[in-house]
């Protein structure tokens, strides 16, 4: 019964979020986030309730709440965390705005390996140095956001010491940085736990590729319980950031290890990544982050561009000795943004633009682009390219909100790390 209650309670929160979303303009996304203090901002909410599955949604929610996630879930132990985790955000997002895109990548890899757990954040595994971690798989990498991920959980062990998880900051960094870019809010259940492992087997193994066709893509996302429509949409993160042109080249040179160039890839598209991104010590990467798996990753994940997602997306030099706010320039890459619609009119980040490319064959990734070989993806790419962004961006926001609970530890599952680069000592 308590449980029950709890579930429409929520529920009634994301209702009102969605009704209040409405009254706010997509382009004033970053002036709503940073007005807002006791509220959260809200842009244009999936709307839950809709025939599509809403109620299960609510259930799936609940279901959370039962397991010691829930709404507020700091609100005795730490009532400022989110607040914090917001403000904070609006500092770096001021002085670095492909953070956005780097958390939305980061939290795609975290979350798609054994669930939401910042087992990406970790240095060693269980105390063990000696143990593979996530940060030096391959596909994980070309990573970045750790510092950023450092700085927030610093300011809040200042005021809550052990308190708020890493799992949580990197939750509530990505859907902050995702608002903060244009993109849609979407509710956060907190109270994850972070991991004492981490999994560099399954990071080598289980990340999609960005040379990976529809069906693997779709395959990999279905293990995680994502539809077909919820995978679409998630791939949508790569409005945000740029793709590295390390994942780009082997479809110049070496496609899947013919020897050749990627024969699907037009003539004129052909030339412009190659003018883009060859390296002829004269190009300078355009400002953004790099999503490359499905959301954004190196030669192991399609969301490549950033989260992102998400999702990851997502989302391209590697973060891993990154410690302080500055970090090594982002290498070369291609955002869908600009360089790649140039024809098309966009006014923000997440917009309808990546699914614009897609239509007109100027996929990045390969993976990207295979979302027209199938006709269930590519009726989806049709619909959120066919208005103003407004059913992607409802999507995608739903979709996030399902990614940020995959598989979390909570209660005694886990542990509250007091650095989120190291594992609590037993």
């Amino acid at each position: 019964m308590m449980s029950a209650m709890k579930g429409w309670a929520f529920a009634l929160v994301v209702i009102f979020s969605v009704l209040l979303s409405w009254s706010i303009p997509r382009g004033e996304s970053e002036r709503a986030f940073l007005s807002f203090s006791s509220h959260e901002p809200l842009v244009k909410v999936v709307s839950l309730a809709s025939a599509d599955g809403g109620q299960d949604f609510f259930m799936e929610m609940t279901d959370s709440v039962a397991t010691n996630i829930e709404y507020d879930f700091y609100r005795d132990t730490c009532p400022e965390a989110e607040t914090i985790v917001r403000s904070t955000m609006a500092q770096i997002y001021s002085q670095h705005k492909n953070v956005s895109a780097q958390l939305l990548r980061l939290f795609f890899h975290d979350c798609f390996i054994q669930g939401c757990d910042a087992s990406v954040l970790l240095d060693h595994s269980n105390g063990n140095k000696n143990h593979s971690v996530e940060k030096q798989a391959v596909p994980y990498k070309t990573l970045k956001g750790f510092d950023k991920i450092d700085q927030i959980k610093e300011v809040l062990e200042n005021v809550c010491p052990a308190v708020v998880s890493c799992a949580d900051i990197l939750a509530l960094a990505t859907r902050d940085g995702v608002v903060l870019a244009g993109g849609p809010f979407y509710p956060l259940v907190t109270g994850r736990r972070d991991s004492a492992r981490s999994y560099y087997d399954e990071a080598m193994a289980e990340i999609p590729k960005p040379d990976d066709n529809i069906t693997q893509t779709l395959h990999l996302f279905s293990l995680r319980g994502f539809t077909d429509r919820e995978t679409v949409s998630l791939l949508g993160g790569h409005n945000i950031g740029k793709i590295g042109c390390e994942f780009i080249q082997s479809r110049l040179h070496n496609f899947r290890g013919t020897g050749n160039p990627d024969p699907t890839v037009s003539p004129s598209f052909f030339n412009e990544m190659r003018v883009f991104c060859e390296d002829n010590g004269n190009r300078k990467s355009s400002q953004g982050s790099p999503m490359a798996s499905p959301m954004a990753s190196s030669t192991a994940s399609p969301m490549a561009s950033s989260t992102a997602a998400p999702m990851a997306a997502s989302i391209a030099s590697s973060p891993m000795a990154s410690r302080g706010m500055s970090e090594k320039p982002a290498g070369r890459g291609m955002p869908y943004f600009q360089q790649l619609s140039s024809s098309v009119s966009s006014g923000a980040g997440f917009d309808t633009h990546y699914y614009q490319s897609l239509l007109r064959g100027r996929g990045l990734l390969f993976a990207d682009q295979q979302l027209m070989a199938n006709e269930r993806t590519a009726r989806l790419v049709r619909a959120y390219a066919s208005d103003d962004g407004s059913t992607f961006r409802m999507d995608f926001a739903r979709a996030m909100m399902k990614m940020s609970n995959l598989n979390v530890l909570t209660g005694s599952q886990g542990q509250v790390r007091l650095e989120c680069t190291l594992p609590v000592s037993s």
